[in-house]
């Protein structure tokens, strides 16, 4: 996260903007704030890459969130794609990126990649069921919290059944890295396996820290990708994730597997761990490290002093002045000067000690103690105690 710099805007739609927390390539991505509180990625679109294209695409990311819902992808907020500045805001996701997690920390675990390609594999499955295709999965797009990886930034999704100029013969859409071989050539029919394909490529990248093409420019990637007769790299890939992701990463699209058999076999290697997927989560969930979220300045209230002089309550006092009464009675069983923790009471503290019956202490046969954790508080007074007696013996004899 950076500062916001001079010429950065100070609220767009609604959010004070707090920081600037990452930067794409149609525009940058700030933290922001709404008047109740409630914090979002804002993304705002750069007025140097403001055309008639981007708009159009931008439009189509807004269309697109407003459809997908789950708990693996970032929820929609709000959006104004028509402003002079178009902006989108998401759900905030307080954790890193998977690249930048594992450019830090190292690869994952055999267990918690399992547990991340399971996870995104559900979240995947509830964007297509809103009749979409990602087109853009990849590290930088997985961002990892407390509660499991969220799918970000559908910038350049399309709706799967729409087919226009964006997405055109030859145009090519989203980042090569993940990229399958049948959107690398730039083909306009593409379909849920894609997604399956970008899917085995960043578990490929979770688990060894490299993707199974690289090269020295896109084009050299998109010609390897294309090419039959070179085979991706899966070197210090898992055995027990080799066929699966070899599998995901086919050249042909019919042979890659569905999403529901992702899980499945992710499932299993997780099970053959001797662990429940629940458990992988919260393992995976333990390798997210903690991010301390900026927050908008406090401005105090008016006409509040800060360290109010006022009595702190506590809810455990009944009476102040019970100490003196007690020491007038004589010395308290707990040794204190008339206090005592209410695990310790008698029966002469509870409404139900009639006023017919002989007063106990706690050395009396018969004294049952209360149990309320232990919290200390302070005897009521005499005339308290015998007035709650009063009240007792009155509520036990009332015919209502």
């Amino acid at each position: 996260m950076e500062p916001l710099r001079d010429d950065d805007p100070k609220e767009i739609g609604g959010f004070t903007l707090v920081c600037r927390i990452g930067a794409g390539g149609m525009g940058q991505v700030f933290l922001g704030e709404s008047a109740a509180g409630h914090q979002a990625a804002v993304k705002v679109i750069k007025p140097s890459v403001l055309d008639e294209d981007t708009r159009a695409r931008f439009l189509s990311e807004v269309e697109s969130l407003r459809t997908v819902y789950g708990p693996f992808v970032a929820a929609f907020v709000g959006a104004d794609a028509n402003a002079d500045q178009p902006w989108l805001a998401v759900e905030y996701v307080p954790g890193p990126d998977l690249r930048t997690l594992v450019a830090g920390h190292g690869p994952l675990p055999l267990v918690e990649t399992a547990s991340l390609g399971a996870l995104l594999a559900e979240g995947l499955g509830t964007v297509h069921d809103a009749g979409l295709l990602h087109r853009d999965l990849k590290p930088q797009n997985i961002l990892l919290s407390p509660y499991g990886p969220k799918v970000i930034d559908f910038g350049l999704a399309v709706l799967a059944e729409r087919r226009t100029t964006l997405t055109a013969t030859g145009f090519v859409v989203g980042s090569v890295l993940c990229m399958p071989p049948e959107q690398a050539r730039g083909e306009q029919q593409l379909d849920r396996s894609a997604d399956v394909y970008a899917l085995g490529a960043v578990l490929l990248f979770a688990a060894t820290g490299h993707y199974p093409y690289e090269g020295p420019t896109w084009q050299a990637v998109a010609l390897k990708i294309e090419d039959p007769a070179v085979a991706p790299d899966l070197t210090d890939l898992p055995p027990e994730l080799a066929p699966l992701v070899t599998d995901m990463l086919a050249l042909d699209p019919e042979a890659r597997p569905t999403l529901a058999a992702v899980t499945d076999r992710l499932v299993a290697v997780i099970r053959g761990r001797g662990l429940t997927a629940l458990q992988a989560k919260r393992r995976l969930a333990d390798l997210t490290p903690k991010i301390s979220v900026p927050q908008l300045p406090e401005v105090p209230a008016p006409g509040l002093r800060a360290e109010a002089e006022a009595p702190v309550y506590t809810p455990a006092v009944i009476d102040e002045a019970a100490t003196e009464d007690d020491e007038q009675e004589g010395p308290s069983p707990s040794g204190g000067a008339g206090q005592r923790t209410l695990a310790q009471g008698s029966g002469e503290d509870d409404p139900g000690a009639g006023a017919a019956g002989p007063e106990t202490t706690p050395s009396q046969p018969g004294n049952r103690p209360r149990a309320h954790g232990g919290v200390t508080a302070v005897r009521p007074s005499a005339p308290l105690r015998i007035a709650e007696r009063i009240r007792a013996a009155y509520a036990r004899e009332a015919p209502f």
